[in-house]
């Protein structure tokens, strides 16, 4: 049987090259798409496939009128977790592929799918080498005790940190505390220019014109350092895989899991 699959985002650069790799996949069946600036077009007409008879709604809320067992969001920061909670008190488990959200909005999340006894897979990154870096740097964390985290987008990118970031602090933070030789707050000048900290960690977010996405942690000891990075082009393929990956593993447990490593054989 088909696993249902609800795409928000639809006609954006990754909700694209996810729609047509569902429409390729044996075992995944897409029921609906939402974009709000394609809405009541036709999806196939959209995407250039037009074998594929299937309109778009403007909303999630429209769109899971159609029983889906799956919603996978790549949204935007600003309506991810009205999306999220909507789906989740329909009883549709979801996929998170947009940043933005914050602990608080996770813990809030995991709390309501508990409740209505779905899966919540959330992902900073799905790309395979983003997921490895996060994988390399929780290793080094357990034998470096200095690190802090840089992440660059273009001047576009409206949230900061990234959600790939993001979760990589928190996830360090997991295996422990950095330590800081000079506590931020006995910073001598603007104590901002020492970044936020997240988990305990400090992460500092380049937003200019020119930049791609890309991400390092720099782990640091007397007369030695280590840089774990990741680098993403402008192809949104990376992010096709993982995600379509956590769309099958999402349905197979209750509540919310931070990132696809888990599903992972390393």
């Amino acid at each position: 049987m088909k696993i249902r699959i609800c795409l928000a985002g639809a006609t954006g650069s990754v909700g694209r090259a996810l729609a047509h790799e569902i429409l390729r996949s044996e075992d995944l069946e897409l029921v609906g798409a939402v974009s709000r600036t394609h809405q009541n077009r036709n999806l196939g007409e959209v995407l250039g496939t037009p074998k594929v008879d299937l309109k778009i709604s403007g909303t999630v809320q429209e769109a899971l009128n159609t029983r889906a067992d799956v919603l996978i969001d790549y949204t935007s920061p600003s309506v991810v977790k009205s999306h999220v909670l909507f789906a989740i008190d329909r009883g549709t488990n979801v996929v998170i592929g947009t940043s933005g959200l914050t602990e608080k909005d996770y813990a809030e999340i995991d709390s309501a799918a508990r409740s209505k006894g779905v899966g919540v897979l959330a992902g900073g990154n799905f790309a395979i080498t983003a997921i490895l870096m996060q994988r390399f740097a929780l290793m080094a964390a357990k034998h470096i005790p200095h690190w802090e985290i840089v992440d660059y987008a273009n001047a576009n990118k409206i949230d900061a940190p990234s959600g790939t970031s993001r979760e990589l602090a928190e996830r360090l933070s997991q295996v422990r505390k950095p330590i800081l030789k000079h506590p931020v707050e006995e910073t001598h000048g603007p104590k901002e220019s020492r970044g936020a900290s997240i988990g305990g960690a400090q992460v500092h977010s380049i937003r200019l014109p020119g930049y791609g996405f890309s991400a390092e942690v720099i782990f640091g000891m007397a007369n030695e350092k280590l840089i774990i990075r990741h680098e993403a082009g402008e192809s949104s393929e990376p992010y096709v895989a993982g995600t379509l990956l956590a769309a099958r593993k999402v349905i197979s447990f209750v509540g919310l899991v931070m990132g696809i490593d888990h599903f992972m054989d390393f």
